[in-house]
């Protein structure tokens, strides 16, 4: 079913996919989406909003997605199964949709015990999973989960997270094959670090053809300091830096690592562009928006069509 969303219009046309992260604010001040969209537009095709990252209190993914729209972005609205059960989520869908925008990607989302309210109670109704078959069967259906029709189906390109570096790493492809049976139109990765170690998991993808089946956007971010890398190798899970990028870093004058850090993630751009299967890229620079004209034009990929 095709959408309104301009993320499906660039991948179903072949280019190169660019989709960028923005972090609400702590706040209910709207200046802070409004700076950050106009840093984005005209350098991403389209924008997640995440929605409540590191489970900590933010304005919500659709009011930024909405301060977005109003600024010229294609939103991808993120939903979490962390805070809401099947209804909720099924209302927040319906009223997305009927704000315009056209792109949603469906998480589990992070842990409670993260975040700033560590005793309040998750929902966890349905995961991931659960929650793209939802998404696929209102929009394609015009079904809600009970099976009771909808006057006006949600439009939307449905998205979903994959972790090619998590252990085991045998169940990587099979997990995301999971996700794409259950309606995933795009993929976007987490952060390419080990690109070896990616394109590893791309064959595999390949060899079962789910690279045809979806559209693949390979996580990328920059570095602002070696400090940061060290800490993304021992204490994030899923994450996999290779030591030699903690050196690379650790290599170079403090005042010159962000602009090593900026370098490093348009090398990684211009080696996952190559890897076969690859439709695009989800460039996560949370708080480091101001990097992202700088680190498209240098990887070669504006303007955007």
């Amino acid at each position: 079913m095709k959408t309104d969303s301009n993320l499906e219009r660039v991948l179903e046309a072949g280019h190169f996919a660019v989709t960028a992260e923005l972090g609400p604010p702590r706040s209910a001040g709207a200046e802070t989406i409004r700076r950050k969209a106009r840093l984005l537009k005209g350098n991403v095709d389209a924008v997640n909003v995440t929605d409540g990252q590191t489970a900590v209190v933010r304005m919500a993914s659709w009011a930024g997605n909405l301060i977005g729209k109003e600024e010229g972005l294609d939103g991808i609205v993120q939903m979490t199964c962390r805070d809401r059960n099947r209804l909720a989520l099924q209302m927040d869908i319906l009223g997305v949709a009927a704000l315009g925008i056209h792109n949603i990607l469906c998480l589990t989302g992070d842990h409670i015990v993260f975040g700033d309210h560590p005793h309040a109670k998750g929902v966890f109704d349905i995961d991931s999973v659960q929650f793209l078959q939802i998404v696929k069967q209102m929009r394609d259906d015009g079904k809600v989960h009970s099976g009771n029709e909808l006057e006006v189906p949600p439009r939307l390109f449905i998205g979903a997270a994959a972790n090619p570096f998590a252990d085991p790493f045998e169940f990587r492809v099979p997990r995301l094959a999971k996700k794409i049976a259950a309606g995933a139109d795009f993929i976007q990765t987490q952060i390419v670090y080990n690109v070896d170690k990616f394109a590893e998991w791309m064959k595999r993808v390949r060899d079962r053809g789910l690279d045809q089946q979806t559209k693949i956007l390979a996580g990328v971010a920059p570095i602002r300091s070696a400090g940061a890398a060290r800490y993304m190798k021992t204490k994030v899970p899923g994450m996999d830096v290779p030591d030699e990028i903690v050196e690379r870093l650790r290599g170079v004058p403090r005042e010159q690592v962000a602009a090593e850090g900026v370098k490093l993630c348009v090398d990684i751009i211009n080696r996952v562009q190559e890897i076969e299967g690859v439709a695009g890229i989800h460039l996560m620079a949370i708080e480091w928006e101001e990097a992202v004209p700088e680190i498209v034009a240098r990887s070669g990929l504006l303007p955007r069509p």
